[in-house]
């Protein structure tokens, strides 16, 4: 017997596999934003079709920011003050605006487990067929008890639409298109949102009950058609090139086994994961921390400003849209500006914004000064939408391990959602002239919150910018600083040799 011969045969192997992932690497590498688009449309269509998904959550989340400034709503749910106006008072807006969170949490617990069991399909489809019998809890509802209810239940099933359309979003799509598509999830945020305000002031002078139950009634556009189209979306998301790419999914796959990797919630608190667990949930908290939920009020807190309802529903249509156009902006940018680069700069405008919006509430209030509160809440969106909000949905998805992505983002959007509840309590306090009545000086605020941040994104942060699942595994793996990501070469090679 020759067994020099079958000696050989397994190095022959080996160097075959490693020539293979070195191979499908620098395509990865070499292939281009435009040639991804032309090479990938079907990835770039599902990963748009499940994103679509989020319109709802970004719906919801304006919702109940805008209903709280229309007369109608607060004449209907609210207390008389003594100025002879309807207000709903910061305790129930706290209320109402948390309960989604509350569910939300619920939700985001169970993608995890139901996407491992379920798949994302069969996950998504039961979701959004859920959805049409809670919004009749809504639109029914004769009591802000009842809208409570039900925020709570909507909170689940769009707790699992999160982690599921931005991990699907990450797994579709080559390297180079990676931000590109997850930031996308964030679009779909946005639009959302702007369809909330335009449906809003489209009904502002339309009589009650139908000014609030018409906000109500339009969720249930879209679960449906979503639901559909979810049907014919492919199970498995990670389908690009065929043979050498998904022997190097597998091999990262085992790479991560072989390091202790597990599929638990408690695996992501272990190892090298505890590191990238604590980065997704800092970045995703950064949303709250930049002072984005004082943007989702922006409508009320027009209206206190001293804005008409009519101008503080325009304004929130600009701001909304110009939030749309940040994010076309930073599209143009990320080809050539890495996340980190993009997120940092960020976090230092809105921390210039929000202490200037501090400080323009320090003298007494005149129709100048809210004008001049109004356009910076305007250009902060913008700011937030081109610098801040999508580069974290990037970063969110492309920072965990493969094994634990799924539960690493429901994590994340866990830690963002408690942090959304304590800040959704505090802010109607803040703007509520029953309450608090700070009006333009919680910008002080938030502005001191956007520092704590932005010394986190510096020194924590790093730059996932053209690196495949493999090349930041091993770079997790040697502990490299957040700072020298970039900088940093690894051979990914090792993955084979170590699993070899």
């Amino acid at each position: 017997m020759d067994t020099s011969k079958e000696s050989g045969e397994p190095e022959v192997a080996q160097r075959d596999l490693i020539a293979g992932i070195e191979e499908v690497t620098n395509k990865d590498h070499d292939l281009t934003v435009i040639q991804a688009f032309k090479v990938y449309p079907k990835a770039i269509a599902w990963s748009a079709v499940l994103s679509a998904a989020l319109i709802m959550d970004g719906y919801d989340f304006k919702l109940f920011g805008l209903l709280v400034a229309q007369p109608a709503f607060n004449e209907k749910y609210g207390k008389l003050q003594p100025d002879g106006t309807y207000q709903i008072s910061a305790a129930w807006q706290s209320g109402l605006t948390n309960g989604s969170n509350i569910g939300q949490m619920v939700g985001l617990y169970l993608a995890g487990y139901l996407s491992d069991k379920l798949g994302f399909r069969r996950s998504m489809m039961i979701t959004l067929l859920v959805i049409p019998f809670i919004i009749f809890l809504q639109f029914f509802a004769p009591s802000l008890a009842v809208l409570e209810v039900g925020q709570v239940l909507l909170g689940i099933p769009l707790g699992i639409l999160e982690t599921i359309t931005c991990v699907y979003a990450v797994e579709v799509a080559p390297t180079c298109l990676r931000a590109f598509l997850t930031s996308y999830v964030s679009q779909n945020w946005v639009i959302g949102q702007i369809v909330a305000a335009c449906v809003l002031r489209g009904v502002l002078n339309v009589e009650a009950p139908w000014s609030y139950r018409i906000p109500f009634a339009v969720q249930w556009l879209w679960p449906i058609p979503v639901a559909i189209a979810v049907f014919f979306a492919p199970e498995s998301p990670w389908w690009l090139d065929i043979d050498k790419t998904v022997t190097l999914m597998v091999l990262t796959t085992e790479h991560e086994r072989e390091a202790g990797s597990s599929t638990t919630f408690a695996a992501c608190f272990q190892g090298t994961d505890l590191r990238r667990t604590i980065i997704v949930m800092g970045c995703y908290c950064m949303q709250i921390i930049a002072g984005t939920t004082l943007r989702a009020y922006s409508t009320y807190f027009f209206v206190q400003a001293g804005l008409s309802t009519t101008q503080a529903f325009n304004m929130s249509i600009v701001t909304y849209v110009l939030s749309f156009l940040g994010t076309c902006v930073m599209w143009c940018l990320m080809p050539y500006v890495g996340r980190r680069t993009l997120f940092i700069s960020g976090l230092v405008a809105l921390c210039i914004i929000d202490f200037t919006i501090g400080g323009l509430g320090v003298p007494k209030a005149t129709s100048n000064l809210s004008w001049a509160i109004a356009s910076l809440l305007v250009v902060s969106a913008f700011v937030s939408y081109l610098c801040s909000v999508p580069v974290i949905f990037a970063l969110v998805a492309e920072i965990p391990s493969s094994l634990l992505r799924s539960k690493s983002v429901a994590i994340a959007r866990l830690s963002y959602t408690v942090l959304n509840i304590a800040a959704n309590v505090l802010t109607p306090y803040q703007l509520n002239p029953s309450a608090w009545g700070w009006g333009a000086k919680s910008g002080f605020f938030w502005g001191g919150s956007c520092i704590l941040g932005l010394i986190f994104a510096y020194f924590v942060v790093p730059e996932p910018k053209d690196k495949t699942v493999a090349e930041l595994d091993l770079l997790f793996k040697k502990k490299v600083s957040a700072r020298k990501f970039t900088a940093v070469r690894v051979d990914v090679s090792e993955v084979a040799t170590k699993t070899g």
